[in-house]
């Protein structure tokens, strides 16, 4: 009799601890914490729209730097590879040849010029006694026809003297353009232009650098119709550099056909690059701003989440609690996507704790439209053009 009060006693106790236990689970699983998340409040609102391409830079500038007389090389003035400015003495030919030239230049000049003064003295003294008839009048011609074909010599020795010292000038190769000197193409003791016009070296001028790329023809349509700019905004970046490059210029020249093989036409960016930081023929990126006068609800890339049913994202219901909602997108970068619809003014897309995430669940909201939203985003990036 009293095992069995005791022994239902003790099944009463594991049934009280039981449902004690199961409360306190219940209780514990209705208490659990609200996550905290970050949101940003979405908007339709004017964005700035940049396009990006790939394409290839190229000097401004291309200048080969030929010898123009003929002699042997003297001195070189710069190092291979060096910066240069324009009229700074690269190559010096010898000048032996070209300074005797010259001076028999001068020397038949003051020869001339003396045999002139004779011929004049002759036709002054002669022109009296021919006036008075005590001299015949073809001795007198005879001597103005030599004073006028000296005068025709001298004004040919000024020639000569001027051709010299131009051939004398040729012997200091200057640099025609500011920029960087390739290697030099040949050794002093060489010589050169001797019947070429022999190389020495090529200088390239890399500020600014073009940066030619090509869109389709629908795009540059598109550019064309939509572009609030008659040279739009632009920048570069360099593909796979360890340190990030960007270098600012803007978009000047459309090419006037179209290639039949891509249907693209070509389009040039003129760069800025004081510091020589990219070279010709690097791979770079180029962005090309197109307008920032069209409405766009925009969002971060980075809180689009894709399954078998298409995007989504989770975003703040009015309850504080997460919920899935369905969009469909258009135009994308790799700072925004414009939404084209599930989205509404006003919404708030969680942008934080993402791995998180559940729907249902409740969460503390913290608002950084200021800090993260896509103006800020945009602003950030240095992707506002000036003026706008």
């Amino acid at each position: 009799m009293h095992i069995k009060i005791l022994s239902t006693l003790l099944i009463s106790s594991l049934v009280f601890f039981t449902a004690c236990s199961d409360e306190k689970q219940v209780v514990a699983k209705k208490e659990m914490p609200a996550l905290a998340v970050n949101t940003i409040t979405v908007k339709k609102e004017a964005v700035p729209i940049w396009k990006q391409y790939t394409g290839m830079t190229k000097a401004s500038s291309d200048q080969d730097v030929r010898v123009r007389v003929a002699g042997i090389l003297e001195k070189i003035y710069f190092k291979d590879g060096q910066a240069v400015k324009k009229g700074q003495k690269l190559f010096k030919i010898q000048q032996s040849e070209y300074i005797a030239s010259l001076n028999a230049a001068k020397a038949k000049k003051r020869q001339d010029e003396a045999s002139l003064a004779l011929a004049t003295a002759d036709v002054n003294r002669y022109q009296p006694l021919v006036d008075e008839g005590l001299a015949p009048r073809a001795t007198l011609e005879q001597y103005q026809a030599q004073q006028a074909g000296l005068r025709a010599a001298i004004a040919g020795d000024l020639a000569q003297i001027n051709r010299a010292k131009i051939e004398l000038s040729y012997t200091i190769i200057t640099a025609p353009i500011s920029g960087y000197a390739s290697a030099r193409r040949v050794d002093i003791g060489n010589l050169v232009g001797q019947g070429e016009s022999t190389l020495l070296t090529t200088i390239v001028n890399t500020n600014p650098i073009y940066a030619y790329f090509s869109p389709s023809q629908k795009d540059v349509k598109m550019f064309q119709k939509y572009r609030n700019k008659d040279k739009p905004d632009a920048f570069i970046e360099v593909a796979g550099s360890v340190e990030q490059s960007r270098l600012n210029g803007y978009i000047d020249f459309s090419n006037n056909i179209v290639d039949p093989l891509t249907s693209t036409i070509t389009m040039r960016a003129t760069i800025k690059n004081t510091k020589g930081k990219v070279l010709p023929g690097t791979f770079v990126y180029i962005n090309m701003f197109i307008n920032n006068k069209y409405k766009f609800l925009m969002i971060p890339p980075e809180v689009i989440f894709n399954d078998q049913l298409g995007s989504y994202v989770y975003i703040a219901d009015k309850n504080s609690t997460i919920k899935r909602v369905d969009i469909t997108t258009d135009y994308s970068s790799k700072y925004y996507v414009s939404v084209h619809s599930g989205l509404k003014d006003g919404d708030k897309v969680i942008v934080s704790a993402l791995v998180k995430l559940k729907s249902g669940r409740k969460i503390k909201i913290t608002d950084v439209s200021s800090t993260q939203g896509i103006k800020s985003v945009l602003q950030k990036n240095n992707l506002i053009p000036k003026g706008n």
